[in-house]
């Protein structure tokens, strides 16, 4: 059955492209916490450890809340893995044990998927005309991961 929910077939379907755009990037982001949670080494293991599982069980709940809206407005989520790599604008970079080098990846990350999210609002909101996608990505997405940011920020100094 199909949404009637005051957005336009068309518009809703233009939102639901940009979402499962931005849900393949949480994907992309989340397996990659999960990656150097699982894989780090160092002094501070232990605090490395629960911070990154700290972020990306933040990132599941995103990820859930996208995905879910995708489908309030009528459409399906994205759910194969081939599908997410074949829309994110993540980079896959080379495993690393390093972490300067894991810490610097994640913020490229947050910080590609910030300046993506403040586009996508003006998007949705104005030309689409869909508030509660807006509302979603600026009051969930886009905060989160401005505070994901800079927690690691801080790490880095």
């Amino acid at each position: 059955m199909k949404a009637d929910i005051g957005i336009s077939e068309k518009n809703s379907h233009e939102v639901a492209i940009i979402l499962n755009a931005l849900l393949a990037d949480e994907q992309v982001l989340y397996t990659k916490l999960r990656n150097y949670h699982w894989n780090y080494e160092g002094s501070n293991f232990a605090e490395m450890h629960a911070f990154y599982e700290g972020q990306y069980e933040q990132l599941a709940e995103i990820i859930d809340e996208i995905a879910e809206r995708i489908r309030m407005i009528g459409h399906y989520s994205t759910g194969r893995l081939k599908d997410f790599l074949s829309v994110t604008r993540l980079l896959e970079q080379d495993y690393t044990n390093h972490q300067q080098t894991q810490l610097k990846n994640l913020l490229d990350d947050h910080e590609t998927i910030i300046r993506q999210v403040r586009r996508d609002i003006s998007e949705t909101g104005d030309k689409y005309q869909d508030a509660g996608t807006a509302d979603l990505l600026t009051g969930v997405v886009l905060r989160q991961h401005e505070k994901m940011a800079w927690m690691i920020r801080s790490y880095l100094g």
